[in-house]
């Protein structure tokens, strides 16, 4: 059989990369994700697999991130019995993350019954419990970059840094094809910038057939900035959050983003460019994961140091939820960190409860935000957010620095792309929004590549491939139309923004017969319908 390779994931949407990879000697899996989003495209983690998880012979994975590894412990669950096959940093990561996301999900559809319970709903379970999370790590199996493995017959694969989050990597692979010619594979994975504190610039591999390759920042050039500059940049945003009286609240990602800007904020205060403030890490999996930081330094541009960081005596590690609790009552003067980093889940939750309605707070984004998540909701400008089931109004000062983004943009993405040149057979772009991969493949037309040979995948698409030789579309079905994967919000998200607006104006008119009036309208819009 012709090698077949089908994108169950990070097609059309930026999240729930998955890739299924099928050859004459089996069949194997590159990364298995966690969907994020809208609601609408996190319904996929509740579905059956588009694939039988029994038959899967192994996972290659490309980093520790949810949105790459947070379906293992389901694939598990469903009867997967093969290898995680990662480096060794990522599997350290992945004891904590795992387990993290799996304790997150009990949680949330344990407070999701409550209300089911109260509405006679039928009740929910969750897509994989923290013990699932727990027997799927048993798995894991450690490689190291730069050397050829063999994980299955008829299959090389060799991993390279990818330089966005400690252990993370593009994974090169050969498969045997029918006529004994290897089918030459490049997997990005997700690319780091050229200017981060722990990484240097990653490098792809040229003469492959094909390169399938993330495309998150594909529309876009942040400003060229080095390391420097971008701490003056943290070092005002601090500055002028603690001017306004109020404290910093960071959503921040849990691996890498709150390490590294924790190093940043310390280095600042050391060198007297901010005022001396407490930092609180409020986030139990960024803790764990900042001690596999620093067992790990020694593979980091700037890690000699991090142990003595994260021993400053500014620096509080909140774990409990009774400390997390506590920090409600400190309303100035302090720098908070909390994942998620999208503000989907967590502890950042329970603080934008206590802080978006305080003109004197500020909050800072410093990494991308999914169409449709809580985190996008506010940094788009929305005047009122549902958390937690309750409205909340945004006075606080909303702030953004893409600087600390994990992701390489437009012009590195693109000088990644080059580094592969030739690419025989073709190009495959994922992990995108459509606008930002319709953009980066018209960048790649000024570098040389044919557009013709320039593919956007749906999601569920499959292509025959061969070497050599341009990939041949299969027919198949789809879990979800293209237009829906790429909805900025879907009709979850119009319907808590109606109910909002509804509540607004109904406050706005002069008395209660003008608020009957108009929700006797509604009642008979909704009869006639």
């Amino acid at each position: 059989m012709p090698v077949r390779l089908t994108f169950h994931g990070a097609a059309s949407t930026v999240t729930g990369s998955c890739c299924l990879v099928e050859h004459a000697a089996g069949r194997f899996l590159v990364d298995c994700g966690l969907f994020q989003g809208t609601k609408t495209v996190r319904e996929l983690n509740y579905g059956k697999f588009p694939f039988a998880p029994p038959g899967v012979d192994y996972v290659l994975l490309t980093h520790a991130h949810i949105d790459h590894a947070g379906l293992l412990p389901k694939l598990r669950k469903h009867g997967f019995k093969g290898p995680i096959i990662a480096t060794e940093p990522t599997i350290d990561l992945l004891r904590f993350m795992l387990p993290d996301s799996g304790h997150i999900q009990e949680s949330e559809v344990e407070r999701l019954n409550q209300r089911n319970r109260q509405r006679g709903r039928p009740l929910v379970e969750p897509i994989y419990t923290e013990r699932d999370a727990e027997r799927c790590l048993e798995q894991t199996r450690a490689c190291d970059y730069d050397r050829w493995l063999e994980p299955g017959p008829g299959v090389r694969a060799r991993y390279r840094d990818a330089g966005h989050i400690l252990g993370s990597a593009s994974i090169e692979v050969e498969v045997g094809d029918d006529d004994g010619t290897p089918v030459r594979l490049l997997f990005s994975g997700d690319l780091g910038p050229d200017e981060t504190t722990f990484h240097t610039a990653p490098r792809g591999v040229a003469g492959m057939d094909f390169v399938i390759v993330e495309s998150t920042y594909g529309d876009r050039d942040r400003e060229d900035v080095t390391v420097e500059q971008r701490r003056a940049r943290l070092a005002r945003e601090i500055r002028d959050a603690l001017a306004a009286g109020g404290n910093l609240l960071i959503p921040a990602f849990a691996v890498e983003r709150s390490q590294e800007l924790i190093y940043t904020i310390l280095e600042l205060m050391r060198a007297g460019e901010i005022p001396e403030a407490r930092v609180f890490l409020d986030s139990p999996l960024a803790v764990r994961a900042s001690e596999v930081f620093a067992r790990h330094r020694d593979s980091l541009a700037e890690g000699q140091d991090l142990h003595m960081v994260f021993a400053d005596p500014r620096l509080t590690f909140t774990e409990t939820t009774e400390a997390s609790k506590a920090l409600n009552a400190i309303t100035s003067g302090a720098i908070i960190l909390a994942a998620s980093g999208m503000c989907e889940a967590g502890r950042i939750r329970h603080h934008l409860k206590h802080h978006l309605w305080r003109a004197e707070s500020t909050v800072l984004f410093v990494g991308y935000q999914a169409p449709g998540t809580l985190g996008q909701l506010i940094l788009a400008g929305e005047p009122s957010v549902r958390v937690e089931g309750e409205e909340v109004v945004v006075r606080a000062r909303i702030r953004a620095i893409d600087a600390f983004s994990a992701h390489a943009d437009q012009k590195e993405l693109r000088r990644w792309v080059e580094s592969c040149l030739p690419v025989k057979g073709g190009l495959f772009l994922i992990h995108g929004e459509p606008g930002a991969m319709t953009a980066f493949r018209t960048q790649l037309a000024g570098i040389g590549v044919d557009p013709t040979l320039v593919h956007l995948p749906a999601l569920d698409a499959a292509f025959a491939l061969a070497a050599g030789a341009p990939p041949r579309l299969l027919p198949g079905p789809s879990r979800l139309p293209p237009e829906a994967a790429a909805l900025p919000a879907d009709w979850h998200n119009a319907y808590a923004r109606l109910l909002l607006d509804l509540g607004r104006r109904l406050k706005g008119l002069g008395d209660d017969a003008a608020r009957m009036a108009l929700l006797e309208r509604l009642r008979r819009e909704l009869d006639a319908s």
